[in-house]
């Protein structure tokens, strides 16, 4: 009897397993707690869970948040955030039943801005210059561990650098709906450097998020040495002084056009007296051929 007993309760168990077996968890699409997305853009969230019965339930439920578009049919849900706004940031929710059993799955939604947009001061090194600083506009989140600088020479960070500390502040107050942005500044002290040449530096912003990492550089060039500066602002002034030259040659071989063009169209009075004098001559020698003493 007690063979008989045992036999069926294993039997039992077994049937439990089974059943159990052909239930799968919750697969989530993306996979990962923590899902970046863009501020502004849109993303996606699949759930599904198979059940041999086909009679699994599935379903996105937020968490004093707004949810966003869900579609779901069976074994099935989508969730679609548009135009992501950091008001959509939150924790997320997939629940699912297959057979009486009850599965959920969390996704916190991480919302963030990172454009391209560095500006770095001064705009070029010249020697003597003790610091440099490079400003991320219009990000979030701002959290050290999210978002960070680093100064480089060439693709190394630059030996010696002192890193001052970030600073952050608001953008320009938002209009209304618009969401809060910030502005964030770090400074570096410059090591003396060796060479009389100033390198070219590199201002690196980099935002880190779980499976996410967003990089964008800003040159900050040096400026060249009066030496070489010097050749352009001698040609600069020869190109002036050179204009200014051939302006006035113009000018005077103008004017001396000019009176060439009055001389011919009005002759000196001795030179208009020549063919009255040669004629007045010749009437007189007429009359002295003429006219014969009586």
């Amino acid at each position: 009897m007690d063979w008989g007993l045992a036999l069926l309760l294993a039997g039992l168990l077994g049937l439990l397993l089974g059943q159990s077996l052909q239930v799968k968890p919750l697969q989530v699409e993306p996979p990962e707690p923590v899902v970046a997305v863009a501020l502004g853009a849109s993303r996606r969230l699949t759930c599904l869970l198979a059940c041999a019965d086909r009679g699994a339930t599935v379903q996105w439920r937020g968490l004093d948040t707004s949810l966003g578009a869900v579609q779901s049919d069976a074994g099935r849900s989508v969730l679609t955030v548009r135009n992501a706004s950091l008001s959509a940031a939150g924790t997320r929710v997939c629940v699912g039943s297959c057979g009486g059993r009850t599965f959920q799955h969390t996704v916190r939604l991480l919302v963030y801005a990172f454009p391209d947009q560095l500006t770095v001061s001064p705009a070029a090194l010249v020697p003597g210059d003790p610091e440099v600083a490079c400003t991320a506009h219009k990000v979030t989140p701002v959290d050290p561990n999210a978002l960070s600088f680093s100064l480089l020479l060439g693709d190394q960070e630059l030996e010696g650098a002192q890193a001052l500390g970030p600073e952050v502040e608001e953008e320009e107050e938002p209009q209304e709906e618009e969401d809060v942005l910030f502005r964030v500044t770090e400074r570096w002290r410059l090591p003396t450097l060796a060479t009389p040449v100033l390198p070219a530096l590199y201002c690196q912003a980099t935002m880190r998020l779980p499976g996410l990492e967003l990089s964008h550089r800003q040159a900050i060039p040096a400026s060249k040495p009066a030496g070489d500066r010097l050749p352009a602002a001698l040609w600069a002034s020869s190109a002036v002084l050179g204009l200014l030259l051939l302006a006035l040659l113009t000018y005077h071989l103008w004017k001396r056009c000019q009176h060439l063009a009055e001389d011919s169209a009005h002759p000196p009075a001795s030179l208009r007296l020549l063919p009255q004098v040669s004629t007045w001559a010749g009437l007189r020698g007429t009359d002295q051929v003429g006219s014969s003493p009586s």
